[in-house]
């Protein structure tokens, strides 16, 4: 654990979910090649493909990761891709962390625990449901729920919530950079898809934040 700035004791913890929860990419590229196969499309996505897409907004993901259609065929699939990942989900879920459920059980009992993802509308919802964590979150945000930034889906439950110190905690540098427009301090997990040298605090396992964030170190309010 890497402590680079002097912080509040936070009144909440947000998470990114994809690398910081959980690993469900091979669901998500299991549901391309479900509808590639089901329309006869000689086409593959591999986990490895989608990796370096991973944490981006819907339309400019969408743009990389099926270039030969139009912007509002591209739209149209992908609804039914999403149906496909969810159903990738509740049956072959995906890979949960090490320690994230046992932790987030813990820091549930002193935070209130958020998670914030640039996923479609319900996905957060399937991974709680297939990972049983759904008792120790508060509320979540989708991208898919409004289409707006990370950012400002982050501000609305600091609103919502009345938050007055929170962090975010996230696995890319893109996940920093969404910090630093709102001015709250930004949690690296380094287990995660990307990285980043610019960060408040730095993780290397979940075990390790959950330690952090359980113990009565931090500087009060």
């Amino acid at each position: 654990m890497e402590e680079r700035s002097t912080m509040l004791k936070p009144d909440a913890l947000l998470f990114d979910m994809d690398g910081t929860l959980w690993d469900g990419v091979n669901a998500y590229a299991q549901g391309f090649n479900d509808f590639f196969k089901a329309h006869k499309i000689n086409r593959t996505v591999t986990k490895k493909d989608l990796f370096k897409y991973m944490g981006m907004e819907e339309e400019p993901f969408l743009a990389m990761i099926l270039p030969e259609f139009t912007a509002i065929e591209r739209k149209t699939i992908y609804q039914e891709i999403i149906e496909l990942q969810y159903k990738r989900i509740e049956t072959d879920g995906g890979e949960l962390y090490e320690g994230v459920k046992a932790g987030l059980s813990k820091l549930a009992e002193k935070h209130k625990l958020f998670i914030v993802s640039n996923c479609p509308e319900f996905t957060i919802q399937y991974f709680m449901d297939w990972a049983h964590i759904g008792a120790y979150i508060t509320d979540t945000m989708a991208h898919g729920m409004n289409y707006r930034p990370k950012h400002e889906n982050i501000k609305f439950l600091i609103d919502k919530y009345h938050l007055q110190a929170p962090i975010y905690i996230g696995d890319t540098d893109s996940d920093r950079k969404q910090c630093d427009l709102l001015d709250i301090p930004f949690g690296f997990v380094s287990y995660g898809f990307g990285d980043t040298e610019d960060y408040n605090l730095r993780f290397d396992s979940f075990d390790e934040l959950t330690n952090y964030f359980y113990t009565d170190t931090l500087k009060t309010i």
